[in-house]
């Protein structure tokens, strides 16, 4: 029985969309230009016919955001007493009922006053979302969980508003809101940041160069982690099994063999020279005990020479050696596999050789470094 043409547009229509999109405009430092590109971006999805609204903007100060917001409609802030000073949070019920196709919530790290609906910004913005409500914001990198200690370390400053790791992880795009520390640093002495009485005592403190280059560093690194992670994504719902190799990656196979330590050594070196990063993968045979040549206290000593050299260790549980690693080298698309053969002559040498063939027989397209190791004693 023919369709109707009802039907053929319920087919042909994508799926309607039932929770908002998060847009995270992300930078290392106040002063980068993370509210100024949230609001640009807005003024653009306005004049394409988008229903835009403002959350809460924080200008502090700033000419330039102030301009750009007083273009878009604002949502009342709700007024809220505490200690008897009132402060302004944003209104999430407000926004709920006027219910836009897009709002701004700046600085999603922040903590809410006592007696607001949630205690942390980034809850309010998980409930517009669920509203299907899409949400542009902003966040700097010392305020992720997971990172704020390693930014204390660096710039003697404790972060203490932070949002937890996966928050940023929700986002469907994020957005690097890059500057050099030098044209930041000529930014904040243009008074464009802080007020200029702050700008010196800024400049020697958080704001050193040595800082903005850690911090960029660390930002740089975490929107790099999460393109790795769309694009892991995308080949799995693609069934895409072809190694793209846009990143080179490089897998370590050692054993419980003392001369592992070498192969570690060997493949740490070849990785920093091709900027890859670094897996050591040990197989731990499935079918009962350790066979008699095995060396527990070596392959612990490997691993943790691995470690500190800054390796990922990997231990894997499999029935072929040859099998699992390639299973591991199609997961975790890798580049290059580097095998430690010792120098023998015996039945050992075919045994080797047959695993190297099994492997190169299942694994996708890989560069494949065998090293010859000492002979164990």
């Amino acid at each position: 029985m023919p369709r109707k043409p009802e039907e053929w547009l319920e087919v042909a229509s994508p799926p309607q969309k039932t929770r908002g999109v998060l847009k995270l405009f992300l930078g290392y430092a106040p002063g980068v230009g993370k509210t100024f590109s949230m609001l640009s971006e807005a003024l653009r999805r306005r004049s394409r016919g988008e229903d835009v609204v403002i959350g809460v903007v924080e200008t502090h100060g700033r000419q330039g955001i102030e301009e750009l917001a007083q273009q878009l409609e604002n949502v009342p802030r709700k007024k809220i007493e505490y200690k008897g000073t009132i402060f302004e949070e944003m209104d999430v019920d407000a926004i709920l009922a006027r219910h836009p196709g897009v709002v701004l919530v700046d600085e999603l790290a922040h903590t809410n006053i006592p007696g607001s609906k949630h205690r942390k910004r980034y809850e309010d913005v998980q409930e517009l979302l669920a509203a299907n409500i899409d949400v542009l914001s902003t966040l700097n990198i010392q305020h992720i969980e997971s990172i704020a200690p390693v930014v204390r370390s660096i710039t003697g400053i404790v972060v203490r508003e932070t949002v937890p790791d996966w928050v940023p992880l929700t986002a469907s795009e994020t957005v690097m809101v890059d500057l050099t520390p030098e044209a930041l640093h000529a930014r904040m002495k243009r008074g464009d940041v802080y007020s200029t009485d702050k700008v010196e005592r800024s400049l020697k403190n958080f704001f050193r160069r040595g800082n903005l280059i850690a911090l960029r560093e660390l930002a740089l690194r975490q929107v790099a982690e999460q393109v790795d992670r769309s694009l892991e994504s995308y080949m799995e719902a693609q069934d895409i099994r072809k190694n793209w190799g846009v990143r080179e990656r490089m897998a370590v196979c050692i054993s419980s063999n003392p001369a592992g330590q070498y192969l570690v050594a060997r493949g740490a070196r070849m990785a920093r020279r091709m900027d890859a990063e670094l897996y050591v993968v040990h197989v731990d045979r499935e079918f009962g005990p350790l066979h008699r040549e095995s060396n527990p206290n070596a392959l612990t000593a490997n691993l943790r020479f691995a470690e500190s050299l800054g390796a990922k260790v990997i231990r894997l549980k499999g029935k072929s050696v040859a099998d699992t690693v390639a299973a591991f080298v199609r997961s975790k698309h890798i580049t290059q596999v580097i095998f430690g053969r010792a120098p023998v002559r015996d039945w050992r040498k075919y045994l080797y050789l047959s695993a190297v063939h099994r492997f190169l027989r299942e694994s996708p397209a890989v560069d494949v470094h065998i090293v010859t190791q000492e002979p164990e004693d």
